[in-house]
């Protein structure tokens, strides 16, 4: 394919300060070797180091392929705006609601979307009351992502524990209904869904051990569904990402429980490692490695030049 990134002087944004900065390293050199290889000019940039904007081209186009807190959040988004330099994915607002996973549960409960109830605890909550109200929970750091902090809590002791490790995140902490069922997940890319992937962690649920390290995850892609539970689910996806404010790509994460589709959270930046969803959602669809990413720059700079 001849793609659109040929000849062109592109960065990728890596690695940060998060606690997914091993995750995002994995995915920005993966990005940056399909670009390289596509005959991209690329420079790469972890965003970890003292002054690194100084580094940035001054014509270039960049890939954010950094993960969590100052890569998803907003910030690096609005320090590229102020620098007049054209980047991939979602913008200021939308990157910085889909971080809160809290904030975002609240808008798409004010439109009537499906997401499990939850409550945001701390140190002086009432655990017992929040076990009686959600019964058992998943708690999670409101901002981190790769299931980084996250725990199952039934019972008091248990969510005691679940909060102590979600605290140590440094940011708020949420308890969230569980949901028993299947997990999927869907991809969006310029406004369409591609095609579901259910997720089957050989451990209790998908952390990130089970994302990253152990291997032992099985992806099921088309995802084992009807048709119209296919349609079903794409639509609720796409429209639980636009109402979030997310643009251009990213990935929306569900549950299907015993009341139907729960949506859980989006990723405005998902992981491009060998591991990763998004490439394995593309490959469904008829896609390699470099269409994804020319679409991804296609739809960005679309929504960058308000087209």
């Amino acid at each position: 394919m001849t793609t659109d990134l040929q000849n062109m002087n592109l960065t990728v944004l890596m690695g940060g300060y998060s606690a997914e900065r091993e995750i995002s390293i994995r995915s920005g050199n993966a990005v940056a070797d399909v670009l390289e290889s596509a005959g991209a000019r690329i420079t790469r940039l972890d965003t970890a180091a003292r002054g690194w904007h100084r580094d940035l081209p001054i014509e270039t186009f960049a890939f954010n392929l950094l993960h969590g807190v100052g890569g998803e959040d907003g910030r690096i988004q609005g320090l590229l705006e102020s620098l007049g330099i054209y980047y991939s994915g979602s913008g200021v607002l939308g990157s910085a609601l889909c971080m809160d996973k809290a904030k975002t549960k609240l808008v798409w409960q004010s439109l009537g979307f499906p997401t499990p109830d939850f409550e945001i605890i701390d140190a002086e909550s009432d655990l017992a009351a929040v076990i009686d109200r959600l019964g058992p929970v998943f708690v999670k750091p409101i901002s981190e992502g790769s299931s980084v902090g996250m725990s199952k809590a039934h019972d008091v002791s248990s969510l005691e524990r679940a909060l102590a490790k979600a605290s140590e995140s440094g940011v708020a902490v949420m308890a969230e209904a569980l949901v028993q069922g299947d997990e999927f997940t869907v991809a969006i890319l310029r406004g369409q869904p591609l095609p579901p992937i259910k997720i089957i962690p050989a451990s209790d649920f998908y952390d990130f051990d089970a994302k990253y390290v152990l291997g032992t995850t099985r992806f099921e892609c088309p995802a084992p569904l009807g048709e119209d539970e296919i349609l079903a689910l794409q639509a609720l996806a796409l429209e639980a990402f636009e109402a979030s404010g997310a643009e251009v790509w990213g990935r929306v994460d569900l549950m299907r429980g015993a009341s139907g589709w729960q949506l859980l959270e989006v990723n405005t930046v998902p992981g491009m490692t060998e591991h990763s969803l998004v490439p394995k959602a593309a490959a469904a669809a008829g896609m390699s490695f470099i269409d994804l990413l020319n679409e991804i720059y296609l739809g960005s700079m679309e929504v960058r030049r308000g087209a």
